[in-house]
């Protein structure tokens, strides 16, 4: 291994190592009981709340998966994403946080099954479980994804065997989460985030100067036919998925294609995601006061702006420096880590590539944990065990993430899996399945326990049926998935809710009583 490589591998180790000295850390207070092993006692700061919030929802796509879409394909469908993850990001703090902080300390909630079922005062828990099991599908998915993201790391810059690092990565990931809980996971997503947006601007800043400048990087995107159109998008002419190069080693484009209205509209529902994401809606509920939020909401908006935009403008940029070194759409995501390594000493670009590391663990602890809850909180102490104590919670808790984590891991054994693919199936099942529900629950005080279960069986079925059987058919029914199983969870609630009958007096003063309960 070369100098260079070595001082890379240096910093990201020191970086690792302090991740897991904080998840030490909060050992003793994670594990003094279930509540602040999953949700940290409701006691995080806004800026804790804000950054680690977005810090886990963004993952290792946003400094892979994004940048690789942006190089592969030009602006057109990286720019709708953004602008629809930004939107998304902003209406999901001003509309849902400050309810949700009231609602779920109201019900004594601290998931997100568990609210809805208090919510809707189950008896028989079918909400619990139903949510429970979504949450265990699909949080096995990402977690999959993130350790994608660590393989490829590692395997691009050190020439290690893709499996055995990424493995490795999953280990240290289910260390400092076993560890810690929440409040490691929370503190540790908060460093990252800080981590991710320094090395985006970072990467960004050399890339534009290399490049000859704004003006000079312009006029080459405009050379490629769609690249750098809103509404348009680029066409590499490929052979066997390979992207092929003329005589002169320059990448092949075909005729640009065009980005419709159906395109932006797809694209953008990618926002639909966040009233959905359990990661997120978590640091609503967990801030230590409703009155902090609007604070968090201006934090976590600037960041989500400034790290959307850089990470776009870096595949940009990255098609113009490297235009014929990435010739898949999987290896495209590696733009970021050819682009930190090769404008960056060495020591530097380590901790860059921390900025990967950050995004990928900030994400995947986040998973394990939500998922352990699911399965130890909602389904053995909710349904099982009603009388389990909290050892016996953390107990199941524990060996639950262990399962999930291994079932992601059997998912991210295939090294050609594009990041960006992965996540968008499992961003859809959340926000379809509870996207709905949870705008529902929380806006109209009609909706009842009927109306919830048909909405979420319709949204998170709806979107393996859309994706596997009517999305290849093409054409209109191209558009992703979650659009289409937003809007059907949305109306299968209405209806279901105005034909099940009015909701007990009970729920309705309770739903009157949130809206100003102090906390």
């Amino acid at each position: 291994m070369s100098g260079d490589r070595i001082q890379i591998l240096v910093a990201m180790c020191v970086y690792l190592a302090s991740v897991i000295v904080i998840g030490v850390y909060y050992s003793r207070r994670a594990n003094e009981s279930s509540d602040n092993y999953f949700i940290g006692g409701r006691k995080l700061g806004p800026w804790i709340a804000a950054m680690s919030a977005e810090a886990s929802d963004m993952s290792g796509w946003l400094l892979m998966g994004l940048p690789g879409l942006a190089y592969w394909c030009g602006l057109s469908d990286a720019i709708w994403t953004a602008i629809g993850l930004a939107a998304g990001t902003y209406i999901n703090w001003l509309v849902v946080a400050k309810r949700l902080r009231r609602y779920s300390t109201l019900t004594n909630s601290i998931t997100i099954p568990e609210f809805l079922s208090n919510r809707f005062r189950e008896k028989k828990k079918l909400i619990l479980i139903i949510g429970a099991l979504f949450i265990l599908v699909f949080f096995a998915v990402y977690a999959g994804s993130c350790f994608v993201t660590f393989g490829k790391l590692f395997s691009a810059l050190f020439g290690m065997q893709y499996q055995t690092v990424m493995i490795i990565g999953a280990v240290i990931v289910i260390l400092y989460t076993f560890l810690g809980g929440f409040l490691a996971e929370s503190a540790t997503d908060f460093l990252q985030a800080v981590v991710m947006v320094i090395a985006l601007c970072a990467v960004l800043t050399v890339g534009v100067i290399a490049a000859g400048g704004i003006p000079a990087l312009v006029d080459n995107m405009k050379s490629i036919p769609g690249f750098f159109e809103f509404f348009g998008i680029a066409q590499p002419q490929l052979v066997d998925d390979v992207q092929q190069i003329d005589a002169a080693g320059r990448p092949l484009f075909g005729t640009a294609g065009n980005y419709g209205l159906l395109a932006v509209i797809s694209t953008m529902s990618w926002g639909l995601g966040y009233f959905g994401m359990p990661q997120v809606l978590l640091r609503f509920m967990a801030i230590s006061k409703s009155s902090e939020l609007k604070k968090s909401r201006r934090i976590a908006i600037i960041w989500c702006v400034i790290s959307l935009l850089a990470a776009v403008a870096i595949g940009l940029t990255g098609r113009s420096l490297y235009p014929a070194a990435l010739l898949t759409q999987s290896d495209s995501e590696s733009i970021f880590i050819i682009m930190s390594t090769g404008l960056l000493p060495a020591f530097l670009a380590g901790i860059v590539m921390s900025g990967i590391l950050a995004a990928t663990m900030s994400s995947s602890d986040s998973y394990l944990l939500i998922a352990s809850s699911a399965l130890s909180r909602d389904i053995f102490r909710g349904i099982f065990k009603k009388d389990a104590t909290d050892r016996q919670v953390m107990i199941v808790s524990r060996i639950t993430l262990l399962v999930v984590a291994v079932f992601g891991i059997i998912i991210a054994l295939d090294e050609g899996s594009v990041i960006f693919k992965v996540v968008s199936f499992a961003w859809a099942g959340f926000g379809a399945t509870f996207g709905p529900i949870i705008l529902f629950s929380l806006l109209w005080k009609r909706t009842t326990r009927a109306g919830a279960v048909a909405g979420m069986l319709t949204g998170g079925s709806m979107v393996f049926i859309w994706n596997y059987l009517i999305k290849p058919i093409g054409g209109v029914f191209g558009i992703y998935e979650l659009f289409p199983a937003f809007v059907l969870s949305c109306i299968v609630i209405v209806i279901v809710s105005l034909l099940s009958g009015k909701p007990d007096q009970e729920i309705l003063d309770e739903f009157e009583a949130a809206k100003t309960f102090e906390c």
